[in-house]
């Protein structure tokens, strides 16, 4: 049986928010002074709000345990991470940490500006529960972990944060924590660095290490959490399956009006002449699904609403990056279909071609136009699916098509194929 690696019980922080925080001006100042010697006086009452950023969390995490701990901004998952680290105290409640902790919060988190790389490493190294003699032991392989050897000597305030990341993650390693908590800096790096990271993270996993894991990545939660846990306005709302809590973070299938749309065509989504409430996927098999394989086709069907007729309607879906990039779009018209006038509510589906998108996370953008792309019905953006491999992601660009290659021998060769396997000129 796994023994308790964190316990928390009812752990919660509250923050004080000054009523006056910004003096920019003389004025400004000299007003918040009078102010403060009023409520000094007893003349005046403060006005300072409270903010409880975490609320009566409680849960338990067993060794081994990968868990991801997912939120909007604002939730409190950094502040979660700070108390279990202990680098910030809760106001009430408490935590039960078992085992060594390596932590990689925010950038810089641990380091001092006007320190050089080599003197971060030594403090660094400290505060994180290492000896010297350990420092010591593994300078050499911290460093050359970090690949930041000709900048060591440098202050890291002259760091990019890339390399604040590297050094930081390269003393965590080091350390080799029985737990190691993650917040958001893995997308920081380079590629060949972050897969250096994950297979680090791979082997702490496979020496049964317990990991807790925030990010906004919901691909990268669910490739690598059995558990996540959901929280909401300081409160845990959720905790069970990766695919649960996602489903809940991301909300239900129905869509939300684009604010651009809104101008064009009207500020009320309810006088729009169509109105797609809902977006679906679904692997070919017809099972309900937002996690796809790369090249596998989706079945996308789209439920709408229609108030008034509209002729010769062009149903578009367009699919768009995480980084809001658009990736790829598909549209009746130029697909050759024809959509008979829409008078009453219906559904349409899209079962599109092997999708060879990178890994990542897609929303579903999806618009209604006529025949000539020139009048706008509705623009709506739906849910969320997300694309699995083990290589390809936004460094290989958008998507990756396989293309034919020879190694001419002749120069005649190189008049019979291109990469396309097309005549070139």
């Amino acid at each position: 049986m796994s023994e308790i690696a964190i316990r928390a019980e009812n752990l919660s922080k509250k923050y004080t928010i000054p009523a006056t925080q910004r003096h920019d001006t003389l004025g400004d100042q000299l007003a918040y002074s009078l102010r403060s010697v009023f409520r000094q006086n007893g003349t005046a009452e403060r006005s300072d709000k409270t903010f409880w950023a975490l609320k009566d969390v409680n849960f338990e995490i067993k060794e081994g345990e990968i868990v991801g701990i997912i939120g909007h901004n604002g939730a409190g998952k950094s502040t979660l991470l700070k108390i279990l680290s202990q680098i910030t105290l809760p106001t009430q409640g408490r935590a039960e940490i078992y085992g060594r902790v390596g932590s990689l919060l925010e950038v810089g988190t641990g380091f001092h500006p006007e320190l050089t790389g080599r003197e971060n490493i030594f403090l660094n190294g400290a505060i994180i529960g290492m000896t010297k003699d350990e420092i010591n032991r593994h300078f050499d392989a911290i460093v050359d972990f970090s690949e930041v050897e000709q900048f060591i000597d440098m202050p890291v305030k002259r760091y990019s944060s890339g390399m604040y990341v590297k050094l930081a993650f390269a003393v965590s390693a080091h350390l080799k924590p029985e737990i190691l908590m993650i917040d958001e800096v893995l997308s920081v790096g380079d590629l060949q660095f972050q897969r250096k990271c994950m297979a680090y993270i791979e082997e702490l996993r496979k020496n049964n290490s317990t990991i807790l894991f925030v990010s906004h990545n919901m691909f990268a939660v669910k490739a690598m959490c059995n558990r996540v846990i959901f929280l909401s306005e300081g409160k845990i709302r959720f905790d069970g399956s990766a695919a649960d809590a996602i489903q809940l973070y991301e909300g239900p299938n129905k869509t939300s009006a684009l604010p651009w749309a809104q101008n064009a065509i009207g500020s009320d989504p309810s006088q729009w002449d169509v109105y797609v409430e809902k977006v679906e996927t679904f692997d070919v098999t017809g099972t309900q699904r937002n996690l796809f394989d790369y090249g596998e086709r989706i079945r996308i069907r789209l439920n709408y609403t229609v108030r008034r007729t509209v002729t010769n309607p062009n149903f578009l879906v367009s699919f768009i990056r995480s980084d809001d990039v658009s990736c790829c779009n598909y549209n009746t018209v130029m697909d050759g279909f024809a959509v008979p006038s829409l008078e009453t509510d219906g559904t349409i589906e899209l079962l599109t071609p092997p999708l060879n998108l990178v890994s990542e996370s897609y929303k579903i953008f999806v618009l209604v136009r006529d025949a000539k792309f020139e009048h706008l019905y509705c623009a709506q953006v739906g849910n969320t699916f997300h694309v699995r491999h083990d290589l390809l992601n936004t460094h290989f660009g958008v998507f990756h098509e396989q293309g034919e290659w020879s190694l001419p021998n002749e120069v005649s060769d190189y008049q019979k194929y291109s990469f396309t396997g097309g005549m070139l000129p």
